[in-house]
């Protein structure tokens, strides 16, 4: 620099990286627990995504990922929400459970589908994070409906005949690359079908997505659990016998470029990857994290 009277003042000169030190924002994925199966599918737990998220330098910030809720049996035993998981100030609602004979599916971060009987219903989405469950066909020999998914709500059953019913397929997962990879999230469980009377054939059970659960497609039989770490829900079993599936546990992801510094603590064991500039870190079990 110089001055007006010709004198000059000297100034160190340095190159200025503007990714260096802690990162001021990053994105995240935060995906709930899903919820269990009875006769309905279970819902999905919430998903909630976004980038931009701020983090203030030497303060702890919060990981919980929410269990996948405990199935049911149709006849006797309720099965239980999934649980929510959190990144700090953001919270995904746990996946409702799927509905039995006589008591409606929960609502959730998307909403169990309903049990083997029309009269019980569904249960409702929350707005942002999920969607509603599906609902029965009919009030007698009618299937159960499809949990309901991030991505769409839990499809209604088919009439087979006068005496069986399928189940209702899951709702639509959500498909994130938050890790480099495609990969779906948050979907609902199958619903199981519904027969009278001995039968030793098959009948469609609702479908699972992203990782959901399939209802039974047998006489008496059980639905399947969703995957780990998917947030799916669980697969529900047959009007008269077996059990519903339990859902998938939740996930939390979050990422920030690559040449911003590490964390100064993790916990929790997170895995650590680098992908497309940017560190990512990703958490099946409850931890935390400062900048």
């Amino acid at each position: 620099n110089s001055s007006g009277s010709g004198t000059h003042t000297a100034v160190t000169q340095r190159a200025f990286n503007p990714y260096a030190g802690a990162p001021d924002t990053v994105e995240y994925l935060v995906v709930a627990g899903g919820g269990g199966a009875a006769g309905g599918g279970g819902g999905a737990g919430g998903l909630l995504t976004a980038a931009n998220y701020a983090v203030a330098s030497g303060s702890a910030l919060t990981v919980t990922v929410g269990a996948g809720g405990a199935g049911g049996a149709n006849t006797s035993t309720a099965a239980a929400n999934g649980s929510n998981s959190v990144f700090s100030g953001i919270t995904a609602t746990g996946g409702g459970r799927g509905g039995l004979i006589g008591v409606a599916g929960n609502s959730g971060g998307s909403g169990g589908g309903a049990g083997q009987d029309i009269n019980t219903g569904a249960g409702a989405g929350t707005s942002g994070q999920g969607n509603a469950g599906g609902n029965a066909n009919r009030n007698s020999y009618g299937g159960a409906g499809g949990g309901g998914g991030s991505g769409s709500v839990g499809a209604v059953p088919l009439v087979v005949d006068s005496t069986k019913s399928t189940g209702g397929n899951g709702g639509a997962g959500t498909c994130s690359t938050i890790t480099g990879q495609r990969v779906f999230y948050a979907g609902g469980g199958g619903g199981g079908i519904n027969v009278v009377g001995a039968y030793s054939g098959t009948i469609p059970g609702g479908l699972g997505t992203a990782g959901g659960g399939d209802g039974t497609s047998t006489n008496s039989g059980s639905g399947t659990s969703a995957t780990s770490n998917t947030g799916s829900g669980g697969g529900g079993c047959e009007a008269d016998g077996g059990n519903g599936g339990a859902g998938g546990s939740g996930i939390v992801i979050i990422r920030y470029p690559q040449l911003n510094s590490a964390p100064a603590l993790v916990t929790g064991s997170p895995q650590v990857s680098y992908s497309d500039g940017y560190q990512i870190y990703t958490w099946t079990s409850s931890g935390s994290i400062i900048f």
